[in-house]
C-alpha cells in the first residue's frame, strides 16, 4: 500500500483577494509539510464549477505512479538507505535528506526515466514521489548531491557495493556455479586540463576516442544475469591488465557468497587473456576458466577442415532443427592444446551464418579497394598532380586499407616503366592470402580448463556471454540507466554516479525476475514505459466537501504487473495486497 495523505481547499489572499488552491500534507521527517498545492481559481468560480450539474469528476492533477512505485518495491526487501546510512551516518544537526535518500532517489530515476540532477527535482514533481516516500523535492538539487557524495569516500562506496551485493545475493539466491565477467566504458564530456585518474583516452566502444572515458567491469550470475560485483578503472586501462588487478577481489567475493558451489567457473574474453592471469587461476582451488582466443593467433586451428566438426546438442541448433534448417546449425570440433604453460580443452567452433557475413564484407571491400586501385592506375597513367610518385600511392593503399579494417596483403602493387619510357602502375589479388583468411570465417576459439565438461556445456557458457553484453546495453539506454556521457567532473562522484547505475541495472533485472516466476516475459524497458502511465489521480465528484486521491483503474498489462507483485485495485481506486 501507499500513503494518501488527506486533500483539502486552502484559501491564500493576494491583495485582499482571496484565491482557493488544493492542498495535500505529509509528514516528512516527522514534520507536516505542505507536498502538494495546486491553484483552482477564486472560491466563487470554484464553488460555480462544483455546484454544476455534470457527473463527471473535476480532476485537479495526475502524477505518474506505476513505475516509480515498481522501482520502490524493488528496494524493499534491499534498502538501500539502511545500507548507506549505516557507513555515512548523519552529522549532528545535519537537516534534509540523508547520504542514502540521495542514492536511492537517483537510483529510483535511472530506473525510470533517468535525466540530470539539474532537472531532478523537476521530474520528481510530475511523479507520485510523495505518496510512495515523502521526502523535500527542492532538495534533490545538484547542489546538494555534490555536497552530500562529496562525504562519500572510495573506500565507503566499496564497503557500501559489497554490503549491498550480500543482500541482493541473500534475497535472490541466483545458482552461482558459472559467473560471466566482461567490460565497458562510457565517455564523458570532461575537459582535458580537469585532473581525473578515471577519466583517460583509450580506444572508445562506441567510437569516441577522442573523449576521456571510464571504465566498467560487471561480474553477473549466468542465467540469472544479476550483477554480483562490479568495478569502476581509468579509461586507459587494458582488459587483461584489469582483470590482474581486480580476480583476487572478485573470486574472494564469489567464494564468499553463501551456498555456491565449491567449483566455480568464471567466464571471460579474449581481451582478458594473459600468461599472469592464468597462472593465478590455476593457482586457486574453486576456480576455473571458459575464455575465447583469436583465431589470427593460432591459423592451425582455425584452418582445420569442415570435415572434423560435428553438429552441437545445444538448445540453439536444436531450435534451428525445429525451424527446418539444420545446414544453419553451430558446428564444433574439440581437442587439446597447450596454452599458458598447461593443457587445456579447446573447442573450435563454427557458424555458417556468420561465416557467409564475413565472406560478404571481405567480398565488398575487396571491390572498393579494387575500384580504388583502376582509378589510381589511371592518375597515375596521366601523370595527374599528386599522383606522380609511387611511394606516395602506397601511402595512400595503406590509408585505405586501415580505414577499411583490411590487410594489406590482399593485393600487391607494381611500378614499372616500358621500353618506351611510359611510366606505368599495376596490381593483381593475393589469391592465397585471401584465401587464407576466408579459411578462419565463421570460426571461433574457445579454451577451458574443465576438461570433465561436455563440448555443448563448453560452448554455450561461452555463447552465454551475451547476458553480461545485455546489462551493458540496458546501461547506455537513453531512458533507463542512461549511464552515458558521464556528467561528473570528479572521481568521487564518477564512483558514486556508476553504482547507482548499478544498482538501477540490478533493480532492473529483479523486477524481470519477479515477473517471470509468474509466467510474465517482459523486459524491464517495456514494463517501466507501461507503468508510466499508471497514474495517481487527485480529483473531487461535483457536491463533495473535499477532494480526494486515487489511482486510475489499471491496463491487463499493468494489473498482471501489480497481481505478480502481489497487489491489486481495488473499486475505490486504493492500492491493496492480495489476500494469502
Amino acid at each position: 500500500m501507499y500513503n494518501v495523505p488527506m486533500a483539502h481547499f486552502h484559501i491564500k489572499k493576494k491583495n485582499g483577494r482571496p484565491y482557493l488552491y488544493v492542498r495535500e500534507i505529509a509528514r516528512i521527517n516527522g514534520k507536516p509539510t505542505v507536498i502538494s498545492q495546486i491553484y483552482i481559481g477564486s472560491p466563487k468560480r470554484t464553488a460555480a464549477l462544483l455546484n454544476s450539474q455534470k457527473k463527471e469528476p473535476i480532476k485537479f492533477k495526475a502524477e505518474q505512479f506505476g513505475s516509480l512505485w515498481l522501482a520502490q518495491q524493488m528496494d524493499k526487501n534491499i534498502n538501500l538507505v539502511e545500507i548507506v546510512d549505516g557507513i555515512i551516518p548523519k552529522k549532528k544537526n545535519e537537516e534534509g535528506p540523508s547520504v542514502g535518500e540521495y542514492f536511492l532517489y537517483c537510483v529510483w530515476n535511472r530506473m525510470v526515466k533517468a535525466v540530470s540532477k539539474n532537472k531532478m527535482p523537476q521530474w520528481y514533481k510530475q511523479t507520485a514521489i510523495q505518496h510512495i516516500r515523502p521526502i523535500e523535492i527542492n532538495e534533490l538539487t545538484s547542489q546538494r548531491y555534490w555536497e552530500k557524495w562529496e562525504r562519500v569516500s572510495e573506500k565507503d562506496i566499496n564497503e557500501i557495493a559489497r554490503q549491498f551485493f550480500q543482500r541482493i545475493w541473500e534475497v535472490e539466491s541466483p545458482k552461482a556455479d558459472c559467473l560471466l565477467f566482461d567490460t565497458t566504458n562510457y565517455y564523458t564530456f570532461m575537459a582535458n586540463h580537469t585532473k581525473s585518474q578515471l577519466a583517460r583516452r583509450g580506444k572508445n566502444k562506441e567510437g569516441r576516442h577522442h573523449l576521456r572515458q571510464v571504465g566498467l567491469g560487471l561480474l553477473v550470475a549466468r542465467n540469472s544475469r544479476l550483477p554480483l560485483y562490479y568495478c569502476v578503472y581509468p579509461g586507459n586501462l587494458h582488459d587483461s591488465r584489469l582483470f590482474e588487478k581486480v580476480m583476487g577481489e572478485m573470486f574472494a567475493v564469489a567464494c564468499a557468497l553463501n551456498n555456491t558451489s565449491q567449483r566455480l567457473t568464471v567466464v571471460i574474453d579474449k581481451g582478458m587473456n594473459s600468461e599472469n592471469n592464468y597462472t593465478c587461476i590455476d593457482q586457486h582451488s574453486r576456480i576455473h576458466f571458459i575464455t575465447t582466443y583469436s583465431p589470427y593467433f593460432s591459423k592451425n586451428l582455425a584452418a582445420t577442415p569442415l570435415e572434423r566438426f560435428e553438429p552441437l546438442d545445444i538448445s540453439k541448433n536444436r531450435l534451428l532443427e525445429e525451424d527446418g534448417i539444420p545446414q544453419e546449425r553451430l558446428l564444433a570440433y574439440r581437442t587439446k592444446g597447450k596454452f599458458w604453460g598447461n593443457q587445456r580443452t579447446v573447442v573450435v567452433t563454427y557458424n555458417p551464418a556468420t561465416a557467409r557475413k564475413q565472406n560478404y564484407s571481405l567480398n565488398s571491400k575487396l571491390e572498393t579497394i579494387r575500384q580504388q586501385l583502376l582509378s589510381m592506375r589511371v592518375k597515375y597513367r596521366d601523370r595527374k598532380p599528386h599522383w606522380r610518385n609511387p611511394k606516395v600511392i602506397k601511402e595512400r593503399y595503406l590509408m585505405l586499407c586501415e580505414r577499411l579494417h583490411l590487410s594489406s596483403e590482399f593485393y600487391m602493387l607494381e611500378f614499372v616503366k616500358s621500353k618506351g619510357g611510359v611510366e606505368a602502375m599495376g596490381f593483381r589479388k593475393n589469391a592465397y592470402r585471401i584465401e587464407q583468411t576466408r579459411v578462419m570465417f565463421g570460426k571461433n576459439i574457445i579454451i577451458t580448463d574443465n576438461i570433465d565438461w561436455t563440448t555443448g556445456e563448453i560452448v554455450e557458457a561461452s555463447l552465454d556471454r551475451w547476458e553480461v553484453e545485455d546489462r551493458f546495453r540496458l546501461s547506455k539506454n537513453e531512458d533507463l540507466v542512461s549511464t552515458r556521457p558521464i556528467r561528473h567532473w570528479t572521481d568521487s562522484k564518477i564512483r558514486c554516479h556508476l553504482f547507482t547505475c548499478v544498482v538501477a541495472l540490478t533493480y532492473l533485472r529483479r523486477l524481470e525476475l519477479c515477473l517471470e516466476r509468474c509466467g510474465i516475459h517482459r523486459t524491464a524497458e517495456d514494463v517501466m514505459k507501461d507503468m508510466r502511465n499508471f497514474h495517481s489521480v487527485l480529483y473531487m465528484f461535483r457536491g463533495e466537501r473535499n477532494p480526494k486521491r486515487c489511482l486510475e483503474e489499471p491496463t491487463k498489462t499493468q494489473a498482471e504487473v501489480l497481481h505478480a507483485l502481489g497487489y491489486y485495485v481495488d473499486g475505490n481506486g486504493v492500492l491493496q495486497p492480495l489476500k494469502s
